[in-house]
């Protein structure tokens, strides 16, 4: 058992860093990290394992594959990317590593979703493309800025078709902006789509919301 200090905690996305503390006059022992993987390049149906305490019964591994990526307006985080996962996931696996089989960590478990309270087959962990920056600027700054855009967003359903026009198959629609946001000197106007930021596609709020707001202030 070792001493933990906290650098920082990020609430709103359930991410915090720990810096261990050797004990007094102590050297801090021979630890091997994992290495970071690239959470974007998973892919559905690839095998994933899940490291936690389960219901505290002592460090145990679960096999799962990859269910879905990019799950967002699940209710649990204020900012949610989430990989979905079937790996069994319970009470305890929280903070624990999701691994992938070249050993390289690719996201946090963080939530299951149950009725019950336990595995039902739907589990969640943030994944590393998010947790990354924010562990930065933890680690920089103690704290995470967060970047905005300034204006009230809306699905692409038919009725902003019809209302605004848009022909494009997919994107997020700009409903309102406000006066002197960074929207606003951008030159948005209401009625704009959104398709992609810096590159990367944009097909839902949650996406748009998350990649504007890792940004920083």
């Amino acid at each position: 058992e070792l001493e933990a200090k906290l650098i920082g905690a990020d609430p709103r996305s359930d991410v915090a860093v720990l810096q261990l503390v050797p004990a007094p006059g102590g050297k801090l022992p021979a630890l091997r990290p994992l290495p970071i993987g690239d959470s974007s390049k998973l892919r559905l149906g690839e095998v994933v394992l899940a490291v936690g305490n389960p219901f505290g019964v002592g460090q145990a591994v679960t096999m799962g594959i990859v269910s879905a990526v990019g799950r967002a307006s699940v209710g649990i985080e204020q900012y949610e990317d989430f990989i979905q996962t079937d790996a069994a996931i319970n009470p305890g696996n929280s903070g624990g590593a999701l691994v992938d089989m070249r050993g390289h960590l690719v996201g946090i478990n963080t939530a299951i979703l149950s009725r019950s309270g336990g595995y039902q087959g739907i589990g969640f962990a943030i994944p590393t493309d998010m947790a990354r920056p924010i562990m930065d600027m933890l680690v920089k700054d103690g704290r995470v800025s967060r970047g905005y855009l300034g204006v009230q967003l809306a699905p692409l359903d038919q009725a902003r078709r019809d209302r605004y026009g848009i022909k494009a198959p997919a994107g997020v629609v700009v409903d309102v902006v406000g006066r002197g946001t960074p929207a606003a000197k951008a030159g948005l106007v209401a009625g704009d789509l959104i398709t992609a930021i810096d590159g990367q596609p944009v097909r839902d709020l949650g996406k748009l919301r998350n990649l504007i707001a890792i940004r920083g202030a």
